[in-house]
Formats: C-alpha cells, sequence, structure tokens
C-alpha cells in the first residue's frame, strides 16, 4: 500500500501543512521536525520530490558548475561547498564542463529545468561573456573566474598579485630569463599572465609567455617544445597545477634537472607538489575557503535578494620549495 503525506502527518501527530513545511525547509521547530522525520522513517514514505519542486519557488537544491572536476582545485571547492551546503539542508548538483561554453550553457539549462535555489560557477571566458544573470531566474555566484563580477557576487583569487609574487621571488634568487606558461580559457590564466608581464616589466626585462589548454597533457607538450628552442627559458611560472605537472613531465622526458638548468614554480599546494623531488614552489590557494565562502555569500543572496553585489578577493600564500632554490 501507499503511504502518503497524511499517513506520515497522521503518525507524527501534526497538520499535513507541518510535515510540507519541515521537507521543504519551512519554519518548523527542530523537535517537530524530528517527530516528522521519525514517521516518514516509520512509514516508508518517499516524497515527490519534482511534485514539490513545481508547487515552490525553489527546490532546496544549489547547483555547482565547475570547470575541471579533475583539478584538484576544483575538487577541494567543491567538498568546502557541500559541506556547507549539507549543514544548511541543501543539496548539491554537481557538474563538470571541461572548460567547454557549450556544456556550461547546457548545464545552466539544466539547472533552470531543476528549479535549482542558486548556482556557484566556475565559467570559461566565453562562458562569462555569454551569461545572463538577470535571466536565469536564480542567482549566482562565480568562484575563480572574475569576468562577471560586476553582474553577480563572486569569489576570487588575487591572481595578479600572486602571478607577480611567484616572478619577484625567481627574481630574488638570481633568475633572469623567466617564462610563463597559462592557461587558454578562463579569466584567470589572463589575470595571472597580466600579474607576470607587469612583474617582468617593472625588472626591465622582457615577459616571454607561451599558452595552452588547461591540461597536464597539453602543457606537457609546450614545455617540451619550449625546451628545444634555442631561448628555452631558465626558469618557468605555470598558472595552474595541472600546467605545472605537465611541465614537470616534460622536463623529466627531456632530462633537464630541476633547479639546476630549469627552476620551476606555479599555482595550486596538490599533494604531488610537495612530493616530487626536489619539492615544486608554488601559491597555495585558499580553497577551503573559497567554497566555504562562496556557498555562504549564496545562502546570503537568498535571504537577502536585494543586498549589493559583493566581490570577496582572497590571497595566496607562497610555498618556497627546492624547485626555484637560489641559482647556482
Amino acid at each position: 500500500m501507499t503511504t502518503s503525506i497524511k499517513d506520515v502527518a497522521r503518525l507524527a501527530g501534526v497538520s499535513v501543512a507541518t510535515v510540507s513545511r519541515a521537507l521543504g525547509n519551512g519554519p518548523v521547530s527542530a523537535a517537530l521536525k524530528a517527530r516528522v522525520e521519525a514517521a516518514i522513517a516509520a512509514s516508508g514514505y518517499r516524497p515527490n520530490l519534482s511534485a514539490r519542486r513545481l508547487r515552490s519557488q525553489h527546490s532546496g537544491t544549489i547547483g555547482l558548475i565547475v570547470s575541471d572536476i579533475r583539478n584538484p582545485f576544483f575538487t577541494a571547492v567543491s567538498r568546502a561547498v557541500e559541506d556547507v551546503a549539507y549543514r544548511a539542508g541543501m543539496r548539491v548538483i554537481l557538474c563538470n564542463t571541461d572548460e567547454n561554453p557549450d556544456k556550461e550553457a547546457m548545464y545552466l539549462r539544466l539547472m533552470q529545468e531543476e528549479r535549482v535555489s542558486g548556482v556557484i560557477f566556475s565559467a570559461t571566458r566565453a562562458g562569462v561573456d555569454a551569461l545572463d544573470v538577470a535571466g536565469l531566474g536564480f542567482p549566482v555566484v562565480m568562484i575563480d573566474r572574475a569576468g562577471a563580477a560586476a553582474r553577480c557576487d563572486a569569489v576570487l583569487l588575487d591572481n595578479r598579485t600572486a602571478a607577480a609574487q611567484l616572478v619577484e621571488h625567481l627574481l630574488e634568487r638570481g633568475y633572469r630569463r623567466i617564462g610563463g606558461l597559462f592557461g587558454n580559457t578562463s579569466s584567470t590564466g589572463a589575470e595571472r599572465h597580466a600579474g607576470f608581464a607587469e612583474a617582468m616589466e617593472r625588472a626591465g626585462l622582457p615577459a616571454a609567455a607561451r599558452f595552452a589548454a588547461p591540461s597536464a597533457e597539453a602543457a606537457q607538450a609546450a614545455v617540451a617544445t619550449w625546451l628545444a628552442e634555442a631561448d628555452a627559458p631558465e626558469a618557468l611560472v605555470a598558472s595552474n597545477g595541472l600546467l605545472l605537472l605537465g611541465a614537470v613531465k616534460a622536463v623529466r622526458a627531456a632530462g633537464v634537472v630541476v633547479p639546476g638548468q630549469l627552476a620551476l614554480a606555479g599555482f595550486d599546494n596538490d599533494s604531488w607538489t610537495e612530493l616530487a623531488d626536489p619539492g615544486m614552489t608554488v601559491i597555495a590557494q585558499p580553497v577551503d575557503e573559497i567554497g566555504r565562502v562562496a556557498m555562504e555569500m549564496l545562502l546570503e543572496r537568498l535571504r537577502q535578494p536585494e543586498r549589493p553585489l559583493r566581490k570577496v578577493v582572497l590571497s595566496g600564500r607562497l610555498l618556497a620549495r627546492g624547485s626555484s632554490r637560489e641559482k647556482g
């Protein structure tokens, strides 16, 4: 026999309306919510989530759309978002776009169909340009990518300053022919390139740069080609963890000694960067804080839809390791 919401209400000794509010994160006391949940468990009732979404403006679900779930940065951010969402009684739909604007558009349509309460989004530059926040029907918080900060809330790293820190660190250790490898799909790569170029210009040095798809495979190919050229750098800055990993693979395949023949530095304190001999110098991003703040900002936006837009800019932390030891 099918169990109904009326059966749950009778078991819990409350009204159907109270059961409905408890299921929809409505204004009920913790004690009443516990009684309803116990009655649901005892009766075997399964709520019709689709029907409830159609009757309500929001689903109690948020969307998390990330650029590449293989990138440990996004894995860590996703975990932090989910932790805060869970404590708030909300579910998370995770989507991976592979830096593809078409997939971004598809997943945004899915979020509309699912009537999500809001979305946390890491977009490509093309996705940022096409983003119509007002037309989506739900609030958006951008993470890692800055382009849409004027139209929605955002949590970002101070990318220019962080990239300049890496350059200044290498300059202090005696390196002058410094190259930069940057992702070619996001505003993050562009901002880090700008910080790199500004720091090199201040030092009166040319800012040699290459751009690649943000994957270890693309980075490995780009660095392998660069190392074979006459103007190969003596130090290299990579703009994210996957590009740094690809650079390390290219260097090892070419038999280049780090840092004796090529110093390396990059972004993201992924676990392998400390373990890889001689240890990679990196900017550690506050990944937990990025995810936590983004989810908290989304919850604030849901509570206060008319509040002014906010942009939170966080700082990275330079971790100097053996890959950038002083030039001999």
